[in-house]
């Protein structure tokens, strides 16, 4: 089934074209990735697929009763309140609905004349009708079932919003969404703040969701466990391939080697037509008048001619090198015992690891575990609450932020590299900043301008011209488009000093780690390989503990007995269930004959009756909602 469609849409601003006969359908059930450089147009985009921007030319059908939920990035969610009142947000107009029965209810109860009470009762029986439909009654139960499969404990219902991680902001919102039950999820970079469980839990999500996604990433993994389509929009075209991340890049690739191939060949051909109908005209004698008409027949075929579009070269062509001008001793960093608190909070104890020169080594671990406050001690900005930490023999310590906060808004691009580097003549630092893609005039644009990709790439220029031979890297790749990811990760390959690294991005993670520490609140574990042999191990420590020593015969008929009991427990469990799922569909009837009553002819006539028959329903949905809570406990407590 078709819910979306978007033909020949264009969209421009006066000093910049964004993209021009952008066209594609979306599908019931499709996962699309949508990818691009920094500043392609994927938000602006969404922006227009949601309304919240104007197309300048094209047009979109969304089908009949398709509903859209947009979830914007993660920490944009800011809000004064607590998890169930945010979530509680999407059921509004049921409340609304609810107040208004209420305060009706309230006026059938102050004795009204007979006319005045038909009315008001018509009114009552209508909210009635439009509130059972809807569920309304069951809006506690389907909140709390959905905060609690959003990972929620009961007790957090009430945490207040602002204090929560971007993990569980990213979790408060998808609950929000699901909630709202839409038909297209569009998630704008839904991966940058997220650690690496929430970025599991969000995989799943998306890949067992039974409507469509659009999901805004450069989060490579996530889009080869997740997606079955990729829209790449590019130098404001958009193009659109069937497959995860690593098959549509692939099958990218050899597309571009055709076009290069067929682009090639027109040019040649075009030049060879052009070089006879130059020499046609330039007959002399008596075949000039010929030459000139063969000339011009020649030329009108040749214009006639559809010119194949110049392919962009899409092999990376910014030229990183960190080289560094002094050579560290082989220790590096030695980390022994390292304790950090706040106060009375302890942040993280017992943290201890070597890194050695030119090792690549990547730090993950849980959001809040102190990964940053690891680097700031290392860095000298804070002090340890205990442990010891040495930097080795000639180490130069450089940092990557991901924030570039150590960028001035205020500077030009050539300001910027000619205040740090004083020294730097203006001719070696152009020369630079050509290798980093800023030409000519650039240069001139000040840093404030830039976007996070461009900021990021002036950071790392900043570093490579340094004398740092020890980098720290605080999620390098957060701004980076998967263009920029790929030269960084082909530029730390060939770094020849030591790099220590914090990272969620676990396509990033395989590509440079010779190392990963998994940082915990008491201690580090580390192991010696990249993200897919620290998943392996991982895999294979749980099917470890899943397969502990043969148990004794007194252990096994402890555990027959066990087993007894939660088989019994199970059972009793199962029949409360059944016994639930009855009472409900009682309870249903029961309602149903009540309000078919209240819409018989002259059912208003008798005021005890009414107000009788009215409670009676109230009372009924209110025993709906405790049994349908109860069903929905026992459900979770077997699965």
């Amino acid at each position: 089934m078709n819910i979306l469609t978007a033909s020949n849409l264009e969209k421009s601003y006066p000093l910049k074209d964004i993209f021009e006969n952008v066209s594609f359908k979306i599908e019931k059930g499709d996962k699309v990735g949508l990818i691009g450089a920094n500043g392609a147009g994927k938000s602006t985009l969404f922006n227009i697929l949601t309304g919240n921007l104007k197309a300048d030319r094209g047009e979109i059908y969304i089908a009949n009763d398709i509903k859209l939920g947009y979830l914007k990035q993660i920490l944009s969610l800011d809000r004064t309140m607590t998890v169930y009142e945010y979530v509680l947000e999407v059921f509004e107009d049921l409340l609304g609905l609810e107040s208004d029965m209420r305060r009706l209810e309230k006026k059938m109860a102050e004795g009204l004349g007979e006319d005045d009470l038909n009315q008001v009762m018509d009114t009552y029986t209508k909210k009635l009708e439009e509130f059972t439909d809807k569920n309304g009654y069951a809006i506690k139960s389907e909140i709390e079932g959905t905060l609690k499969a959003m990972g929620f404990a009961k007790e957090e219902f009430d945490k207040n919003i602002n204090e929560l991680s971007g993990g569980q902001k990213a979790r408060a919102e998808l609950a929000h969404l699901l909630l709202e039950k839409p038909d297209l999820i569009l998630l704008d970079e839904p991966t940058n703040h997220l650690d690496i469980g929430a970025i599991r839990f969000l995989e799943n999500f998306v890949k067992n969701y039974g409507g469509s996604v659009i999901v805004i990433s450069h989060d490579r993994y996530f889009l080869d466990n997740t997606v079955n389509k990729v829209f790449i929009l590019d130098h404001g075209k958009l193009h659109t391939y069937k497959g995860n991340y690593t098959e549509v890049i692939s099958q990218r690739k050899k597309d571009m080697e055709v076009r290069i191939h067929q682009y090639r060949s027109q040019q040649r051909e075009i030049k060879r037509q052009e070089e006879i109908i130059d020499r046609l005209k330039n007959q002399g004698g008596s075949l000039r008048k010929r030459g000139i008409a063969q000339s011009r027949s020649r030329q009108k075929l040749l214009d006639k001619v559809e010119r194949i579009d110049k392919p962009i070269d899409y092999k990376k062509s910014m030229n990183l090198k960190f080289r560094p001008r002094i050579q560290s001793g082989m220790d590096v960093l030695k980390v022994e015992g390292l304790e950090k608190s706040y106060g009375n909070d302890l942040i993280f104890k017992d943290i201890s690891f070597n890194l050695y020169r030119s090792e690549k080594v990547a730090i993950i671990g849980e959001n809040g575990v102190g990964k940053t406050s690891l680097f700031k001690i290392i860095l000298g900005e804070e002090n340890k609450s205990g442990g010891s930490i040495r930097l080795g023999q000639s180490v130069n310590v450089g940092y990557f932020d991901q924030e570039q906060e150590s960028l001035d808004l205020n500077n030009t691009i050539f300001e910027e590299i000619s205040k740090t580097y004083p020294l730097m003549t203006n001719q070696e630092i152009r020369s630079y900043l050509a290798k980093f893609l800023f030409y000519q005039d650039d240069v001139d644009r000040l840093i404030g301008e830039l976007s996070g990709g461009e900021r990021a790439r002036i950071s790392l220029l900043k570093l490579m011209i340094s004398d740092a031979n020890f980098i720290l890297m605080d999620e390098p790749t957060n701004h980076l488009d998967i263009d920029s990811k790929e030269i960084l990760e082909d530029a730390i390959l060939d770094y020849e000093g030591s790099v220590l690294l914090i990272s969620h991005d676990r396509y990033f993670l395989n590509k440079i780690s010779q190392k990963i520490l998994l940082m915990k609140e008491d201690g580090m574990d580390e192991y010696l390989g990249n993200y897919a042999y620290y998943e392996k191990k991982l895999k294979e420590s749980l099917i470890s503990d899943q397969k502990e020593d043969k148990p004794t015969k007194t252990e096994l008929k402890k555990q027959r007995q066990k087993d007894k009991l939660k088989a019994s427990e199970l059972r009793r469990h199962k029949e409360k269930i059944r016994k639930i799922e009855k009472d409900l569909e009682d309870i249903e009837i029961k309602i149903k004959e009540l309000t078919d009553l209240t819409l018989e002819e002259g059912f208003y006539k008798d005021q005890e009756k009414v107000g009788e028959t009215f409670s009676k329903i109230k009372n009924l949905e209110k025993d709906k909602e405790e049994l349908t809570s109860q069903w929905l406990d026992l459900s979770m407590e077997i699965e």
